[in-house]
């Protein structure tokens, strides 16, 4: 075998050695649970779902969409704010880090009833 072939083998199996290593190492990693995604729609002067209920520290997907006007999705004690802007789907991601009852709000006015327009997210561990 010449010197040349020599070098191309030796680093052709170094290459196979580096892919299985890298294989071996992504296949070890735990699987990443799916975030589970939760549609919300807002209308004036409504959320639907007006509660959900949640496991602390697992993450989820809100999907926001508005059916007329725009409207705010604000959820202070969790730390989320998001616009909801008609005919666009807005995700927000959410991992809840304390268990407890909180309201959500619209806080971009969107009518007469508009201070009603909440509901209530409740956090389990």
């Amino acid at each position: 075998m010449s010197l040349r072939r020599k070098g191309l083998a030796i680093a052709a199996a170094a290459v196979i050695g580096v892919l299985a290593s890298i294989a071996t190492y992504v296949i070890a990693q735990p699987a990443q649970p799916k975030e589970k995604v939760i549609k919300m729609t807002a209308k004036r002067f409504d959320y639907t779902p007006g509660h959900l209920t949640l496991k602390k520290g697992e993450p989820v997907i809100l999907e926001l969409t508005t059916l007329d006007v725009m409207m705010g999705f604000n959820l202070p004690d969790l730390g989320v704010r998001a616009d909801i802007i008609p005919d666009k789907v807005t995700r927000v991601r959410l991992v809840p880090d304390k268990t407890g009852t909180f309201t959500f709000l619209c806080d971009i006015f969107c009518g007469a009833k508009h201070e009603e327009m909440n509901g209530t997210i409740t956090v389990v561990d």
